[in-house]
């Protein structure tokens, strides 16, 4: 078996044109996966620098393939089965700066350097006021990021031909707009100037940007099995599924210079991420919230077997199909087709994806990710979604504890004073002191969800029915 490295592959030369904060498997299974497409079937012709963003990292993995790795995509295409190994040779390079913090900042005088990209944790984006500008690097991503373009700015003496196109990935709500308000605060702290302030604003964009791909990263299972087809001994090998989404909330002009939706992508520039957002939480994290559960309380511990079960599956795809869906703004076909993808992604046959692991922290996710459509669909529709009413009850039935119907040990995690409260509910032994108590804890909901009309009443109707008839039958009266 060989190595993998310039030595052994003919790596293609490409000029350095994105700095990327973060070597971990996601951005190397997506973004980098992208850069490749790109480079395949558009004119992009760019490579990509890999910038270790925490002092402890996987750099010199990385060098020591010459940046070279397997991308192993696994999952259902269209109703098909597809298990693709891509060999990517997207990164020239990959450093640290807290090694060579001259390397890093060198990035800056490049020329032909275009675009940032990151994935630095949802706590990368933070403001640290003990960093300063004369770190050897500033300790936060944003630091780090206002020194590259500070001496990019110097470098250039200001010329707005070469302002940086910024896409954050990280996890969380308009991050770009959280971004770019970081980076302007330590331009204010460590007073760099109107001139600078001014070119950063008006010669650099900093996009937000929703990722959307499952990576459950080195295959340990399979690694030896995908060495052995590939012929080399390859240690960054990433797993991902097929499914990929990217939406960019930048002007057309944006997307001219970066052409990934011309690759054959799942690649969007909108102008506003926030309904794509939405779409995602309340289509995806909905549905898996609320499934959980109820699929648990039947006897089932896979989210794929919950979505191929005659009744539980029924149950989801009328979360899906007939409840979350009404409450979404975009085009029906549009919600219909990432809905479809929804389904065919819980259906992945590669991946055994616990729904026990769902159910860590469920009273807050319910909030964010099902209650707006709760109360979206009561308001429209003039009655209360079932199946989500439903998934609720099914989280309060599953934090009492206990057994479930095949014996199986309860045991929920959450922070301290959700599962007390529950235990302290269930010792009443009503369970409409259960229901008015859960839907009246406003540390969970920061209201009193005992005012929506009818919910307190269904929440304890569903109780009883779960209590004394089991979980099946109280979905197959929903469903039917």
């Amino acid at each position: 078996m060989k190595e993998l490295n310039r030595k052994t592959v003919v790596k293609r030369i490409r000029p350095e044109r994105i700095i990327q904060f973060g070597e971990g498997n996601f951005l190397r299974a997506f973004v980098d996966w992208i850069v490749y497409k790109m480079n395949e079937k558009t004119d992009f012709n760019g490579s990509v620098v890999v910038v270790q963003p925490i002092e402890n990292g996987m750099i010199d993995m990385l060098n020591n393939q010459d940046g070279l790795y397997h991308v192993n995509l696994q999952g259902l295409d269209g109703g098909e089965m597809a298990n693709s190994l891509t060999l990517i040779d997207t990164i020239s390079r990959a450093l640290n700066p807290y090694a060579d913090f001259d390397a890093f900042l060198k990035l800056a005088e490049q020329p032909e350097m275009r675009f940032v990209i990151s994935n630095t944790t949802e706590a990368g984006i933070a403001f640290d006021p003990s960093c300063q500008l004369a770190d050897a690097p500033a300790s936060s991503y944003p630091g780090k990021l206002t020194q590259l373009l500070y001496h990019r700015f110097k470098t250039f003496d200001g010329d707005r031909t070469k302002g940086l196109i910024i896409f954050p990935c990280e996890l969380i709500f308009l991050n770009g707009h959280k971004l770019k308000e970081t980076i302007s605060r330590y331009i204010e702290l460590w007073n760099l100037g109107e001139t600078f302030k001014c070119w950063f604003a008006e010669a650099c964009g900093v996009y937000a940007t929703l990722v959307d791909r499952i990576v459950p990263g080195f295959p340990r299972k399979d690694i030896a099995a995908i060495q052995e087809k590939t012929g080399y001994r390859d240690n960054m090998v990433v797993q991902g599924e097929i499914f990929h989404l990217w939406v960019i909330e930048a002007p057309q002009e944006v997307a001219e210079e970066f052409p990934a939706d011309k690759a054959g992508l799942n690649v969007l520039f909108v102008p506003s991420e926030e309904p794509y957002h939405e779409r995602k939480v309340t289509l995806l994290n909905g549905p898996h919230t609320v499934l959980s559960p109820v699929a648990y309380l039947a006897g089932i511990d896979i989210v794929r077997d919950a979505c191929q079960h005659e009744v539980t599956g029924e149950y989801v795809r009328k979360v899906i199909f007939e409840e979350l869906m009404e409450t979404l703004n975009l085009p029906k076909d549009e919600l219909e087709k990432f809905a479809n993808d929804v389904l065919e992604r819980f259906n992945n046959p590669f991946v055994d994806h616990q729904v026990t692991s769902i159910m860590l922290n469920s009273f807050p996710k319910y909030k964010t990710r099902d209650l707006p459509g709760l109360k979206t669909y009561l308001e429209r529709k003039g009655v209360l979604p079932r199946g989500l009413v439903l998934g609720l009850a099914a989280i309060i039935i599953y934090y009492k504890g206990g057994k479930r119907v095949d014996g199986a040990e309860i045991t929920p995690a959450d922070a301290p004073e959700i599962t007390d409260l529950l235990k302290s509910l269930w010792a009443t032994a009503s369970t409409r002191v259960v229901a008015e108590g859960v839907l009246a804890a406003t540390f969970i909901w920061d209201e009193d969800l005992n005012k929506i009309p009818g919910l307190t009443d269904m929440v304890k109707s569903y109780l009883d029915d779960i209590e004394e008839n089991g979980m099946i039958s109280v979905i197959n009266k929903i469903i039917n």
